[in-house]
C-alpha cells in the first residue's frame, strides 16, 4: 500500500454498494486506495483494527451491528480515524445520531463520484491537520472566560463582545478567542468581515476526534489577531449543539488562550447557562430605555438565585442622559453599580459594523472606543487608557 495514498475501508452489507463505491473511487486518479472491504459492523471493526485506514465509509443499516454502534467503537479505539456515514436516510435525526456517534461526514445515497471523493479528501485533510499557533514552549496559560450577556435583545452585546475581544488582543498582546454562541442568529463573523470556512457546527461534528492541538484548525483568524469560532451558517444547525458540546469546547480552549470572550443570546437556555457557569466574569449589558431596565432587573434577580452574583459586572451601553434616565437612577433601579459606561455613538458603531472593522481599531479616538478600551483594561487589571483621560465617567460621555 502506497503510504502517500488515502487508505479507505468500505463497510456495507450490500455487495452491490461496495462494488459501486469501489468503482467510483477508481475515478480519483490513484489518490485514494481501498485498503479493504467488510460486509458487516463486527467484521468491519476487526478489519479496521488490523489495517488502520485513514477513512471508513460506513453504512448505517447492517444486520449484525448497525453502523452508528460500529462508528462509536472505531472512533473511540482509533482516534485518528475519520468515519463517513453512507445512508439512504436524509432526515436530520439520522445526521444528528451520526454526529454523536463520532462520524465526520454524512453522505446520502445515491451520491456522485465527485461528492464521494470530495468528502473523503476533505475529511482526510481535517483529520491530518496539526496545530499551528497553539504551541507555547514551557508556558502555561491561565484562561479567563468572559461572557457578554443581557436579558434584552438590541442592547449591543455583539458590538461590545467583538470590540472587547479586539481591544484585549491589541492592547494586552494576549491570545484572545471570541466564541459566538448565538447559535441561530449570531453576527460576530459579519461584524468582523470574516471569510468563514468552519463554524462551531463543524467543530461539534468532529468533536469526538478533536483535541486541544487541533481545535485551532476550526477557528477563523481576524487580522487583529483574535481567533473566532463563528455561529452556524444556518439557524437549524443550532439544534445539533448542546451544553455538553460547549463544556468540551471550553475545555479544549482552556490553557491556549488568555481570554475567551463569549457572545450569547438573550435567554437562559442550557447553552447560555453553561457559558455563565464557566465564566469568571459576566458582563450584563443594558441600555437606558425602560423595557431594557425592567428586563435587566428581572434577569439580575434570577442570576442571583443561580449564584452568579459575584461574577456580575453591569455595563451601561448607548448611554445618553437625554433619554430621561440618568446613571444613578439606573443603578438604584437594578440594584447594581455600573462598572463601565459606554456612550451612544450610532454613527461610529453602525459605520464600523457595516465596514466589518471594529471601532477600537478604526476609530480609536472616539469616546465609544475609549470606553471599550477602558473595559478591556479593567478586565485585564491594568488601565489601558492614558492617565490624562482619567475623569468622572459620566462627564467623559456628556454631549
Amino acid at each position: 500500500m502506497d503510504e502517500a495514498k488515502i487508505k479507505v475501508v468500505i463497510i456495507d452489507d450490500s455487495y452491490d454498494t461496495v462494488n459501486n463505491v469501489k468503482r467510483l473511487l477508481e475515478l480519483c486518479d490513484g489518490q485514494i486506495e481501498v485498503a479493504g472491504t467488510a460486509f458487516g459492523g463486527k467484521e468491519g471493526i476487526k478489519l479496521c483494527q488490523k489495517v488502520k485506514p485513514d477513512i471508513v465509509l460506513m453504512d448505517i443499516n447492517m444486520p449484525d451491528m448497525d453502523g452508528l454502534a460500529a462508528t462509536n467503537i472505531l472512533t473511540c479505539s482509533i482516534p485518528d480515524l475519520g468515519v463517513i456515514i453512507m445512508s439512504v436516510q436524509s432526515e436530520k435525526e439520522y445526521l444528528k445520531k451520526a454526529m454523536f456517534s463520532g462520524a465526520r461526514e454524512y453522505l446520502v445515497k445515491p451520491f456522485s463520484a465527485d461528492e464521494l471523493i470530495s468528502s473523503i479528501i476533505q475529511t482526510y485533510e481535517i483529520q491530518n491537520k496539526r496545530k499551528h499557533n497553539f504551541k507555547l514552549l514551557n508556558q502555561v496559560i491561565q484562561t479567563k472566560v468572559i461572557t457578554v450577556f443581557s436579558t434584552k435583545g438590541g442592547v449591543g452585546k455583539t458590538t461590545i463582545a467583538t470590540n472587547l475581544a479586539v481591544a484585549l488582543a491589541r492592547n494586552t498582546k494576549k491570545r484572545v478567542c471570541l466564541l459566538d454562541l448565538d447559535l441561530q442568529f449570531g453576527d460576530v463573523a459579519v461584524m468582523m468581515n470574516l471569510s468563514v470556512k468552519n463554524t462551531i457546527y463543524d467543530l461539534v461534528k468532529d468533536l469526538n476526534n478533536v483535541d486541544s492541538d487541533l481545535v485551532n484548525d476550526y477557528l477563523c483568524t481576524h487580522f487583529s489577531g483574535v481567533s473566532v469560532l463563528p455561529a452556524p451558517l444556518k439557524p437549524e444547525y443550532a439544534e445539533f449543539i448542546d451544553s455538553k458540546h460547549i463544556e468540551k469546547i471550553l475545555a479544549l480552549l482552556n490553557g491556549h488562550f488568555h481570554y475567551v470572550i463569549i457572545d450569547v443570546p438573550a435567554n437562559f437556555q442550557d447553552v447560555v447557562l453553561t457559558s455563565l457557569d464557566n465564566s469568571e466574569k459576566i458582563l450584563v449589558v443594558s441600555t437606558l430605555d425602560l423595557p431594557a431596565i425592567k428586563n435587566i432587573r428581572v434577569g439580575l434577580n434570577l442570576m442571583e438565585n443561580l449564584r452568579y452574583k459575584e461574577k456580575i459586572q453591569v455595563i451601561l451601553n448607548k448611554a445618553n442622559e437625554q433619554y430621561g434616565v440618568n446613571c444613578s437612577e439606573f443603578e438604584e433601579t437594578v440594584g447594581y453599580p455600573v462598572w463601565v459606561i459606554i456612550p451612544e455613538d450610532s454613527n461610529t458603531v453602525i459605520t464600523s459594523a457595516n465596514k466589518g472593522i471594529p471601532f477600537v481599531m478604526s476609530r480609536v479616538d472616539t469616546r465609544v472606543a475609549r470606553s471599550v478600551i477602558r473595559l478591556a483594561g479593567k478586565i485585564h487589571d491594568n488601565n489601558l487608557e492614558p492617565a490624562a483621560e482619567k475623569r468622572s465617567l459620566w462627564k467623559i460621555f456628556q454631549f
